[in-house]
């Protein structure tokens, strides 16, 4: 589905072509994102997701306090184990915002709006974040409070511990990441089914294997997904050779990359 762009856009001179301003080209990418039912089943879904395994999770070790009062429990991510499950939505929101573009010819409309590539380019991801943003900063505060008043006063953790309120902004930072990741990748790969069929497995199956695989496990362990782990953590784990800040740019470096490769890929092939 294609929207047109808000506002007048001005003549260029004698080409006849016109210019389209960030501003009026991020106001046509909410608009089209907000028409996609998909848009509102996966942010709609990652919510969920999350906060329902966190309270699952939290009321599992409530009801067992004696299983998991050890040392190197940390009550933070524990509750956070949702974002397993609830990163695979967020990441279909960012592979579809694009792929579904091309898979309707809608991106060729797109780009006669706005032919400045880089420019479209950068009016989608930002709003693409935004929207993410918007759904995963409530996501991790809400899941926090729902898991740890479920866990038990024993081995809970309060927002205002050491770390807690990093880890509760890194969850929504991670999410928000890994959709522009997700982003980027389609934005190279183009089709959805196979953008997914590189994704899903990637973080939600071969990643969390070659992690637990000796020598490979240290370069896995540099993904995305894994690393961005280390934003919801307040213990430090011994598997990983680092914590949140250079997991936060180990993350960073991958959506720059991605981001990166998904404008190379806009600016060189045709619609």
């Amino acid at each position: 589905m294609s929207a047109a762009v808000p506002g007048a856009a001005a003549a260029s001179g004698r080409s006849g072509r016109f210019t389209v301003g960030f501003r009026d080209a991020a106001a046509a990418e909410w608009l089209k994102l907000r028409s996609l039912r998909s848009t509102w089943w996966t942010l709609g879904g990652t919510f969920v997701l999350t906060v329902a395994v966190g309270l699952l999770y939290g009321a599992t070790i409530g009801n067992n306090p004696e299983d998991f009062s050890k040392s190197g429990f940390d009550p933070v991510l524990m509750g956070f184990a949702g974002v397993s499950m609830s990163q695979m939505a967020i990441v279909c929101f960012g592979v579809m915002a694009v792929s579904g573009e091309y898979a309707t010819g809608t991106i060729r409309a797109s780009l006669a709006a706005v032919p400045d590539r880089a420019v479209f380019w950068a009016a989608k991801t930002a709003v693409l974040g935004a929207m993410a943003l918007a759904v995963s900063l409530p996501t991790a505060f809400a899941t926090f409070f729902a898991a740890q008043s479920t866990m038990g006063a024993e081995l809970n953790a309060r927002l205002g511990d050491p770390g807690a309120l990093r880890a509760t902004f890194g969850l929504a930072l991670h999410l928000t990441l890994l959709c522009l990741v997700s982003a980027g990748v389609a934005a190279i790969l183009r089709g959805t089914v196979v953008t997914l069929g590189v994704l899903v497995p990637l973080f939600f199956i071969v990643g969390d294997i070659l992690a637990n695989l000796p020598g490979v496990g240290t370069v896995a362990r540099y993904l995305p997904n894994l690393a961005g782990t280390r934003l919801m953590s307040t213990v430090p784990d011994p598997r990983f050779g680092y914590g949140p800040g250079t997991g936060l740019l180990v993350i960073l470096a991958w959506t720059c990359a991605a981001l990166a490769g998904g404008l190379v890929a806009l600016r060189r092939r045709d619609a």
